[in-house]
């Protein structure tokens, strides 16, 4: 497999070799929709939480006798069907939200996801990226100029001036391979990776 090789002014100048077991595998949808749900589910904090009947700041005693009132009969206000009444069946702040997904199958999902985007043609390899100041601007400048407008750019190393020159653009995301995850590749229209995290990114998968 064959990934092009981009200059600073966004030319492809030559290729790449790359895995065909990660970078030209089949696009499995079903696949990576379950890797993408079940990584966004393992991230949920789970610290949601409601009010039952017995945790409601509300008396137990009944609000009028059994018979005779002509009204419904009613046990205590903190009933389900009241206002103010508890739910019936309330969130529990440690309800588990985790999906399981093998290794071999969470693997198999980036390769689907790289794989498409390299035949998408949204997939680019620069020698390297970086800044040489803690700029904002020049980041911002250099990106336009390679014709990246939303892009994710996934690097070998992650210094402190490409760090705080990227994480004040709202469309670009710069991440080290080892942090790459399903969620950003699927969600950023085009992906740079250097030349560095291609390999490392092999590693970490085969």
């Amino acid at each position: 497999m064959e990934l092009k090789l981009i200059n600073d002014e966004g030319q492809a100048t030559a290729s790449v070799a790359a895995s065909d077991a990660l970078f030209g595998r089949e696009f499995n949808e079903a696949l990576v929709h379950q890797v993408v749900t079940a990584f966004r589910a393992n991230g949920r904090g789970g610290n949601r939480a409601q009010k039952g009947r017995s945790d409601v700041a509300k008396s137990t005693r009944k609000p009028w006798r059994q018979k005779g009132t002509g009204r419904a009969r009613a046990g205590m206000a903190s009933s389900p069907l009241w206002r103010g009444g508890g739910k019936t069946f309330p969130s529990s702040p440690d309800e588990n939200f985790t999906h399981k997904v093998n290794r071999k199958m969470y693997r198999a999902g980036i390769s689907s996801i790289l794989s498409q985007l390299a035949r998408e043609g949204r997939l680019s390899v620069v020698e390297s990226f970086g800044v040489d100041a803690p700029k904002t601007k020049a980041l911002a400048q250099k990106l336009k100029g390679m014709g990246f407008e939303e892009v994710l750019v996934i690097t070998d190393n992650m210094d402190q001036n490409l760090y705080l020159s990227s994480r004040n653009l709202p469309n670009v995301l710069v991440v080290e391979a080892k942090h790459a995850d399903p969620v950003n590749l699927i969600r950023f229209p085009n992906v740079l990776l250097t030349r560095n995290a291609v390999k490392q990114i092999e590693e970490m998968l085969l």
